[in-house]
């Protein structure tokens, strides 16, 4: 997934005509790391630089929902890529996520009806 990020940065990048220098300064990043980004090198990003990327490139969509919603919305991102290079392990995840989902509304329910 990240490597479909750093592409989407590096194309947004050269079309406002941004350098590579250029626009690791302003993310207060070294050019080493934006490119490492950008190639797909490195799988670790920070949230202060990504939330940087996203107000000068536009490359994610602005989101003021809670860190909750930010999370199930960064989960439905993963898992739908994940889903196109492999299905299967998507499926499993889906699976179990309704399964525990069930789970914890019946036990739920159950501690309820004891009282």
């Amino acid at each position: 997934m990240l490597q479909h990020l750093g592409q989407q940065i590096r194309q947004l990048r050269v079309r406002k005509g941004k350098g590579l220098n250029e626009f690791a300064k302003e993310l207060h990043v070294s050019a080493g790391y934006l490119s490492n980004l950008e190639t797909g090198k490195s799988d670790n990003i920070k949230l202060d630089v990504l939330e940087k990327i996203q107000e000068e490139l536009k490359v994610l969509p602005l989101d003021t929902t809670s860190s909750f919603s930010k999370r199930l919305k960064r989960i439905e991102q993963n898992i739908s890529e994940l889903e196109k290079n492999d299905p299967l392990y998507a499926e499993f995840l889906i699976q179990n996520l309704e399964t525990s989902i069930e789970w914890i509304k019946e036990k739920k329910k159950f501690k309820e009806q004891e009282k």
